[in-house]
């Protein structure tokens, strides 16, 4: 989603700082960096070498989502308070349906076909072999993703099993979404930044008592993962509803990367989700000083880059590539990735985005 599509809430100038120039900023560059620090995290498991650079228990990976979920918040929020809720759902269903199912259909009749015939010599069977094709995609269509193979492949490969491991933060994310969407009803949340740093303070006290809280939950996965990625979203809201008070500010940029890596190393279990409002508007202040290609600024496929990097890597995987080490692998799994991502957000995401726009 491009910042320029956004209507702000306020134009006042914040008390602290500038407003974020919503054409002078590298977001888009660094939405493209965050997608490709997954796609290198995700390297070293599927060529079978671990878990890859960790921080604090994190791998590069969970933290690279993180900064997704915080920037997410941030131009959602203001997508939220500038809309009516119809074009708001609208803009947010345009954005992230339309690529997804093509991604899964992509991956169940391009990429799964290729590894069924080097697994098994021929096609025979395919279609019939669980999880089928047809299923796969279907039983996925609501973004929460219950099947991660397609007819029994990939397989041979060091992370069999899997066509894509990236797609199940698409749920939370559309559940983050849907959220802001109930807030952005109550007249409070619009008058006043406090309800919304309640909601990011329950949040992180929900995720810092999981222990308590997982018995009664029974356990359940969803319920888990949603509180971890929630105060990330919620804090990137944070600092869209403090805007108008505070703007980016040049000595509190630094300020805000020394808060959040104090919390993170400092506060066990939850430190990253406490400096979730800092890490927003860290990469925020980065992105009004980081250069950013035209190409890039016009641009956007960090979606697409995320959603097909982990079946391309499979795909290399199937023909034995995860035997040349995580570096060169990484590399070959970046330039093959990135022309899909470009085909996605050429042929498919920018069009969509733009009748939607039209149409709400």
């Amino acid at each position: 989603m491009s910042l320029s599509t956004l209507r702000p809430t306020v134009i006042s100038s914040p008390v602290l700082g500038r407003p974020l120039d919503p054409r002078a900023n590298s977001l888009n560059l660094i939405r493209l960096v965050l997608a490709l620090a997954v796609l290198f995290a995700h390297s070293w498991h599927i060529v079978g070498a671990g878990h890859g650079p960790t921080f604090q228990g994190e791998n590069l990976g969970g933290w690279a989502v993180a900064g997704f979920f915080g920037i997410s918040g941030y131009l959602i929020t203001a997508s939220r308070f500038g809309n009516r809720i119809g074009p708001y759902l609208v803009h947010r269903v345009a954005r992230i349906f339309p690529a997804f199912i093509v991604c899964l259909v992509v991956m169940a009749f391009v990429f799964a076909p290729i590894a069924y015939l080097v697994q098994r010599g021929s096609l025979d069977g395919f279609m019939s072999t669980p999880t089928t094709p047809l299923n796969s995609v279907f039983a996925n269509l609501s973004l929460r993703i219950v099947s991660y193979d397609v007819a029994g492949t990939p397989a041979g490969v060091p992370y069999p099993g899997a066509w894509n491991g990236s797609l199940w933060t698409l749920y939370f994310e559309f559940m983050c979404y849907l959220l802001v969407a109930l807030l952005g009803f109550l007249p409070m949340v619009r008058k006043s930044p406090w309800p919304i740093i309640a909601a990011f303070i329950l949040s992180v006290l929900l995720w810092a008592n999981m222990e308590m809280l997982r018995p009664l939950m029974q356990s359940n996965t969803d319920f888990e993962l949603a509180a971890r990625l929630i105060p990330y979203f919620l804090g990137g809201a944070v600092v869209q509803v403090l805007s108008p008070r505070i703007g980016i500010h040049r000595v509190a940029g630094p300020v805000a990367v020394l808060i959040a890596a104090a919390f993170i190393v400092w506060v066990p279990g939850f430190g990253g989700q406490l400096a979730a409002p800092f890490i927003a508007y860290s990469l925020l202040w980065i992105s009004t000083w980081l250069p950013q290609p035209v190409i890039v600024s016009k641009h956007d496929i960090s979606y697409g880059a995320y959603i097909y990097a982990f079946p391309v890597q499979q795909m290399l995987a199937v023909f034995g590539a995860h035997h040349w080490g995580v570096w060169w692998f990484t590399l070959a799994a970046t330039l093959l990735t990135v022309p899909l991502a470009a085909a996605s957000w050429r042929l498919l995401e920018r069009p969509i985005m733009r009748r939607a726009k039209k149409s709400a």
